[in-house]
């Protein structure tokens, strides 16, 4: 098999994201993260925090479900939908945002998890921050193109940054996945040098914001059809 045939035929991999925004001002800003210029995956890009759907996620407990309403939309034109793989997709946004730049969202805990998964949710656990559900609404989905060489079937989140509790220092630097973290207004974030769909998500989420994020609102699907980008909806 060729190398391009080989990569077209790679199965999406179920990943999650989180935009955090800030309106403690009276204006949105939305929190961004540069990559690394040695990465492979989009080298140097302004990102939102997130990656991959890991097994401990479904392991994860929490301190508040999802929105049901957010949860339906999860499950829609998904390969074995459950609310099981809905919560772990969220729980996946808040881990990755953890790992990547220290935030941990939730709300602070009586007492820390009971049994968390071993690594990242074990660190999570310290800081005595429970994740809270309730707080994530879902804005967008989006798989990569088929041809790449790595490809996300990405659900992106959003939450308030008056829900972060809890702040661990050092964990962006010159050698770390984010090498730098910006909170930028949602009206200026075009400016960066973003991916093609961060533009297209934050369009959405301005979009939403604008109409006043009901939760039961449809949500844009972007993957292709017929060898051409093509925007659903949920």
């Amino acid at each position: 098999m060729s190398a391009l045939a080989a990569s077209t035929a790679l199965r999406p991999r179920d990943a999650a994201t989180l935009i955090l925004v800030d309106r403690s001002d009276g204006r949105a800003c939305v929190l961004l993260g540069k990559r690394h210029a040695g990465h492979a995956f989009m080298p140097s890009k302004y990102v939102f925090p997130g990656g991959a759907l890991d097994p401990s996620d479904r392991r994860m407990s929490v301190a508040a479900p999802l929105d049901p309403r957010v949860e339906a939309k999860l499950m829609i034109e998904t390969r074995r939908p459950s609310p099981a793989l809905a919560q772990a997709l969220a729980l996946a946004a808040i881990r990755e945002t953890f790992e990547e730049t220290g935030l941990a969202v939730g709300v602070v805990a009586d007492s820390a998890a009971t049994d968390p998964p071993e690594g990242a949710w074990t660190r999570f656990a310290a800081t005595g921050v429970a994740p809270a559900l309730d707080r994530l609404d879902f804005v967008a989905r989006a798989i990569t193109p088929p041809g790449r060489s790595r490809r996300y079937d990405a659900r992106f989140f959003v939450a308030d940054a008056a829900s972060i509790a809890f702040r661990a220092e050092g964990v962006v630097h010159a050698g770390a996945e984010l090498v730098e973290l910006v909170w930028t207004p949602l009206d200026e974030a075009i400016g960066l040098d973003l991916p093609q769909i961060t533009r297209a998500v934050l369009a959405d989420l301005a979009a939403a914001t604008q109409v006043g994020m009901d939760r039961a609102r449809p949500r844009p699907f972007y993957r292709q059809r017929s060898g051409r980008g093509w925007r659903g909806e949920l």
